[in-house]
């Protein structure tokens, strides 16, 4: 089965870039799988993912309540694709799959969203807070062992 992992995020604003610097060490520690480091959303996803069987997302998140690290794994199938299209460079994830299943892509049929709860997400910075980069490895090691990497 042809993985890919997709870490997301924007490496400049601090720990928005947790999900890359996740998706960096999975290819530390497991050089086979393909990963894919990337700042694009929405319908542009699909130049990477068409054609794999399984994919794992790795990106950040602001909640209201939500710890900074903490790690929460999000279903496709929780997800309901958008129906009021006003252009497709902005739609959600779950929109982009069902488009691509629709136009007759091969989309991957195994789907494992990660999010990192962040601190900030806003400030320029090219490391992530404290409170975040601590956990980074162990979000690794846990994502390995949640996939059986």
């Amino acid at each position: 089965m042809n993985t890919l992992v997709l870490g997301m995020g924007n490496t400049i604003l601090t720990d928005d870039g947790v999900g890359i610097e996740i998706a960096r060490q999975l290819k530390e520690r497991k050089p086979e799988l393909d990963v894919v480091e990337t700042s694009e959303a929405g319908i542009a996803l699909l130049d990477f993912i068409v054609g794999y069987d399984r994919l794992i997302i790795v990106d950040s998140v602001k909640t209201e309540e939500g710890e900074p690290g903490e790690l929460y794994k999000l279903e496709m199938g929780a997800m309901k694709p958008t129906s009021h299209l006003t252009s497709l460079h902005g739609v959600d994830i779950a929109t982009a799959f069902e488009l691509g299943r629709r136009l007759g892509y091969k989309m991957p049929q195994q789907v494992s969203i990660y999010a990192v709860e962040v601190k900030d997400n806003t400030s320029f910075g090219e490391e992530c807070t404290e409170e975040v980069g601590g956990k980074v490895s162990l979000i690794t090691e846990q994502i390995i062992g949640e996939e059986k990497l």
